[in-house]
């Protein structure tokens, strides 16, 4: 993925992650549209951020996705980039079924369902391009489980092997597939954790991401270095001991 001069979608950024990425993307040269659910956020960028487009969206409901897609792809028939950011994570405790399927069943909805509909909705208009991407968002977590959080686990492991199938799928395409990996950041996927002084800052996140899609412009997975003590456990051998790790706190 270039740096610069694209144009970016980026459904789920209106906070966090998503919206810090955008701006860091607005910076570089690119036009960038950012979806979300709630109108008066969006507003709230569209003043705060002159030259970010915006556009109403719930990654939920296939049709709002469907009415979405419809009006990027009118308004910016340049789009070559979706970022399938939105998602949600929720603490679960699955001892008993009345208090964690419905919390199992949005998370899957919303974190897998949600970019495999995205996806189905640009993947044909990126293959007339001459170079698109498609950047899914998993987490550490798809490699190394958090306990209270097994959904959210479930359905980022099955983003990262998705994105790994997509790649191999569209390897007769100039579409390119990227998998952005972050670590525990500071913000508000779940309460309190934006003050979690053992995640990593919103900010320095996000510049790390940005140097390493400038410097590794044909990288297939975004890692900053502190995601990589989850990401290789099993591969260094010491996965019991990051397990442990991850969940003594």
């Amino acid at each position: 993925m270039d740096i610069t001069g694209n144009t970016v979608f980026i459904p789920g950024a209106t906070s966090g992650i998503g919206l810090a990425l955008a701006v860091a993307l607005r910076e570089r040269g690119n036009t960038v549209v950012v979806g979300g659910r709630r109108t008066e956020l969006l507003d709230r960028i569209a003043t705060e951020h002159p030259g970010i487009e915006t556009v109403r969206i719930d990654t939920a409901d296939p049709a709002s996705i469907e009415a979405a897609a419809k009006d990027v792809l009118a308004r910016f028939p340049a789009v070559n980039v979706l970022i399938t950011m939105a998602g949600i994570m929720r603490v679960e405790d699955w001892h008993r079924p009345e208090s964690f399927l419905e919390s199992a069943e949005s998370t899957v909805t919303t974190n897998v369902l949600g970019p495999i509909r995205l996806i189905a909705a640009f993947v044909e208009h990126f293959q007339t391009l001459p170079n698109a991407t498609i950047m899914t968002v998993s987490s550490g977590l798809a490699f190394t489980p958090l306990k209270i959080t097994p959904s959210y686990n479930a359905t980022k492991a099955a983003i990262h092997m998705l994105s790994e199938s997509l790649r191999l799928q569209l390897a007769d395409t100039a579409v390119e597939v990227v998998e952005l990996e972050p670590p525990a950041v500071q913000t508000d996927l779940i309460p309190g954790h934006a003050e979690n002084e053992q995640a990593m800052p919103l900010d320095e996140y996000v510049a790390e991401v940005m140097g390493l899609i400038e410097t590794q412009p044909g990288a297939r997975e975004i890692q900053v270095e502190r995601v990589k003590f989850l990401r290789y456990g099993e591969a260094r051998g010491d996965y019991d001991q990051v397990v442990a790790a991850v969940n003594a706190h």
